[in-house]
C-alpha cells in the first residue's frame, strides 16, 4: 500500500544555510510517525516545509499527489493540518469562534458534525466554548489548537511539540487523544524532544540530528536502542550523538 505522505531527499535551507539535509520519510494511512531529536535539529523546519511554509527542494507527494505546485491552502484541502508549536490561537476571541475558523473550507452543516467530534474528543473545550482563548491554560490552549485543525477534516495532523511547556498529566492526556485519533482514521506525523513518551504511542520513529535522519525504524526498536537511550531518554549526559 502506498503510503499517505511521502518525503524524498528533501533539503530546506535558510538563504545559504542547509537546514534540513537529504530527509525521506513516509507516513501511512493510520500511523503515527514521529520524528524525535533535540532543539535546532531541524524538525519544525521540515514541517514547515512539508506544509509549504518554506521553499523545499526534493520531492513531497501527499495522497499520491506531487504537492510542489500547490499553496499552503491547496494542502490543507488536499487533508493536510498542523499545529505550530507557538499555537497561534485568535486569543481575543473564543474557542468556539477559534474552532468555526478551521472549518474555513469545509460546508456549514459539516463544519456542525465537526464541531461535535471535536468536543467528543475535547469535553474541556465544550465546557469553555464561550471562553477567551488567550485566558486558557497552556494545556487548553493546545487542545484548542489541536481542534481547529481537526475542524478541517484532516487526513493526515502534523503536530509541532504538543508537550512543549505543559505538566505530565496533561501531556499524557494529549498524546491519549493523539492515539485516539489514529483510531479514528487520521494519521499523525508528530515532532517531539519528549521522545519517551513519542515514542510509546508511535507506529514509526526517526532520529534526526543537525538537519539529517540518522536513525530511523519501529518505534519500538528506537525506544529499544542504547544509543537513542542514552541521548533522548536520559540516561546519559544531554547532549550525546546517537551516531
Amino acid at each position: 500500500m502506498s503510503a499517505l505522505l511521502s518525503v524524498a531527499d528533501a533539503h530546506v535551507a535558510y538563504g545559504k544555510v542547509e537546514a534540513v539535509r537529504s530527509v525521506s520519510l513516509e507516513v501511512g494511512a493510520n500511523q503515527i510517525v514521529t520524528i524525535v531529536g533535540a532543539n535546532g535539529a531541524g524538525k519544525t523546519t521540515l514541517l514547515s516545509a512539508i506544509m509549504g511554509i518554506l521553499p523545499l527542494k526534493g520531492r513531497v507527494a501527499f495522497a499520491g499527489q506531487d504537492l510542489s505546485r500547490l499553496d499552503i491552502e491547496d494542502r490543507v484541502a488536499m487533508g493536510l493540518g498542523l499545529v505550530p508549536e507557538q499555537r497561534e490561537l485568535f486569543v481575543t476571541m473564543n474557542v468556539e469562534d477559534n474552532l468555526e475558523l478551521g472549518a474555513f473550507r469545509i460546508e456549514r452543516s459539516k463544519a456542525k458534525a465537526s464541531m461535535e467530534r471535536v468536543y467528543t474528543l475535547f469535553p474541556r473545550l465544550k465546557e469553555r466554548r464561550k471562553q477567551l482563548a488567550g485566558t486558557l491554560s497552556g494545556g487548553e490552549q493546545q487542545m484548542l489548537a489541536m481542534g481547529r485543525a481537526l475542524m478541517g477534516e484532516p487526513k493526515l495532523l502534523m503536530l509541532d511539540e504538543p508537550s512543549l511547556g505543559l505538566a505530565p498529566i496533561i501531556v499524557a492526556d494529549i498524546f491519549r487523544i493523539v492515539t485516539e485519533l489514529r483510531a479514528g482514521g487520521v494519521s499523525v506525523l508528530l515532532v517531539e524532544q519528549n521522545a519517551q513518551a513519542a515514542l510509546k504511542i508511535a507506529d514509526q520513529a526517526y532520529v534526526m540530528e543537525l538537519g539529517e535522519f540518522v536513525l530511523s525504524g519501529k518505534a519500538s526498536d528506537i525506544a529499544a536502542n542504547e544509543r537513542v537511550a542514552a541521548s533522548y531518554l536520559g540516561f546519559q549526559h544531554e547532549g550525546a550523538s546517537v551516531i
